[in-house]
């Protein structure tokens, strides 16, 4: 018990003579270990390859990030005293996030702890899950982490407290906390200083842009499948060929634009609505728990989706709407307003809004539980679920989100359709539901669902090919 305190006690002074020369020791070496054209200076490609060959875990943007804190003069490059400045003033931060989970003050952080703390900041872990990340950060396979351990694992990584660290903990995907494409990113304060957040809002619109029109025909031939496949048993490839028959190849496209054209719109407002729905469910301590977070993305989703619902009955009406009918958007909107009012321009909403509940809450569950189930099974400090595992948790669960909510999606898009290819009475939701199961039985509810589900994986990697490709263009990570 006696040699634990004290190497606690010694842990928890830094600044104390008999570790410094040790310290400045470590400083040197590692610091000539970086230096490798030898010139006295490091400049960042220098500590990116030196990094990289040391084996030293790096936080998202490290490099730049430690510049940023550690080139005082400017020049681009480190000297040995602003190297050494940046990782004293580095090591102050670090031993203050240390001793914020080191609860009985042993000089040791173990499971028990890393649980007490995460839950002190609304995040619900498994004692499982505290030993992952225990392991990823200890060296000496004690299952616990000492002052030492943890300072030479977060070294190189500019996260400076507590909430920066679990935040790396969650994108190296060493921490699951029940993240969903449902739920909106949220932005830190220094994201928000520099900038970076436009740049994450730039990089999904134009991924979530190209990833829409490059599957805008399967999603056509839905929108097709669910107006018009009752009454001439529409197939997929039947619905590829009289679409082409009747406009050509360009008909396949018909509606994109105004798909594309509500993304910037429908995120702006997404994330305005989030930032103001999170206040309500912070607590005292600012903080906010998983199932809040996901209750203020719902809201965000369903305040975004009544500012631009217009644009989704004039996407509908454009794609089955035959050639010639409409020249554009605009003349669309312009013929609905003088034939049906206002009140067209909202047909459908409310089983709209009433799919979002079972998609969104389906979603997340299904993400969550295929996402855990992973970490339980495979992973290690030196196995994390990658890209490939988590397109295939979003595809899955995002899958099962459609086949809860199709019912209620189909009963939309056949409402906002109903005045241009039905000349009988405009039936409300109920009318609706209870006319397609007397005529086509259940299984007339998941109309066009295949071509729904052929678009799912290759937009999915689409819009993260493209997502990733424009946030390494723009200088974010």
């Amino acid at each position: 018990m006696l040699p634990g305190i004290l190497k606690g006690f010694v842990a928890l002074l830094p600044e104390a003579s008999c570790e410094a020369p040790d310290r400045q020791s470590r400083y040197e070496n590692l610091f000539k270990k970086l230096d490798l054209n030898e010139d006295g200076r490091v400049d960042i490609a220098e500590l990116h390859a030196g990094l990289k060959n040391l084996g030293i875990p790096l936080g998202a943007d490290a490099e730049k990030k430690i510049f940023v804190a550690g080139d005082t003069n400017q020049d681009g490059r480190l000297d040995f005293e602003e190297f050494t400045q940046y990782l004293k003033d580095h090591e102050k931060k670090m031993k203050l996030a240390f001793k914020s989970l080191d609860k009985n003050n042993d000089g040791i952080i173990d499971a028990s702890e890393i649980v007490q703390s995460l839950k002190i900041l609304g995040i619900d872990i498994s004692e499982k899950q505290a030993q992952k990340i225990l392991q990823s950060i200890d060296s000496d396979g004690t299952m616990s982490v000492d002052w030492n351990e943890w300072r030479d694992h977060f070294m190189f990584n500019p996260a400076t407290d507590i909430q920066g660290i679990i935040r790396y903990w969650k994108h190296s995907t060493v921490l699951d906390i029940g993240d969903s494409l449902t739920v909106p990113d949220e932005f830190t304060e220094e994201e928000k200083k520099t900038g970076q957040w436009w740049k994450q809002l730039l990089s999904g619109g134009v991924a979530g842009a190209v990833s829409r029109t490059g599957t805008a025909p399967l999603d056509r031939l839905k929108v097709m499948m669910q107006v018009h496949g009752s009454k001439g048993k529409m197939n997929i490839a039947g619905g590829f060929k009289q679409m082409v028959k009747e406009g050509g190849i360009r008909s396949l496209w018909r509606g994109n634009g105004v798909n594309v054209v509500k993304i910037a719109p429908e995120t702006a407002i997404k994330f305005w609505a989030y930032e103001r729905y999170k206040k309500i469910f912070i607590d005292e301590e600012g903080k906010i728990g998983t199932l809040e977070r996901f209750i203020s993305g719902s809201l965000a989703g369903a305040t975004a989706q009544t500012s631009i619902y217009p644009m989704e009955v004039l996407k509908t009406r454009l794609a089955v709407g035959k050639t010639g009918q409409y020249s554009g958007m605009f003349d669309c909107a312009k013929k609905i307003l003088k034939k049906e009012g206002v009140k067209a321009f909202y047909k459908g909403y409310i089983p709209n809004i009433l799919g979002i509940i079972p998609y969104a809450g389906i979603d997340l569950a299904v993400y969550e539980a295929l996402k855990k189930m992973w970490l339980e099974k495979y992973a290690t400090d030196s196995a994390n679920p990658g890209v490939f595992v988590l397109l295939g948790c979003g595809t899955a669960s995002s899958t099962c989100g459609q086949l809860a909510s199709y019912p209620l999606a189909l009963i939309r898009t056949r409402m906002q359709a109903q005045a241009l290819v039905e000349s009988g009475p405009q039936l409300n939701m109920v009318g609706l539901f209870q006319k397609i199961v007397a005529k086509e039985g259940i299984l007339g509810l998941y109309r066009g669902i295949a071509p729904n589900f052929m678009k799912v994986l290759p937009a999915v990697s689409i819009s993260y090919v493209v997502y990733e490709k424009m946030k390494e263009n723009l200088g974010i990570a």
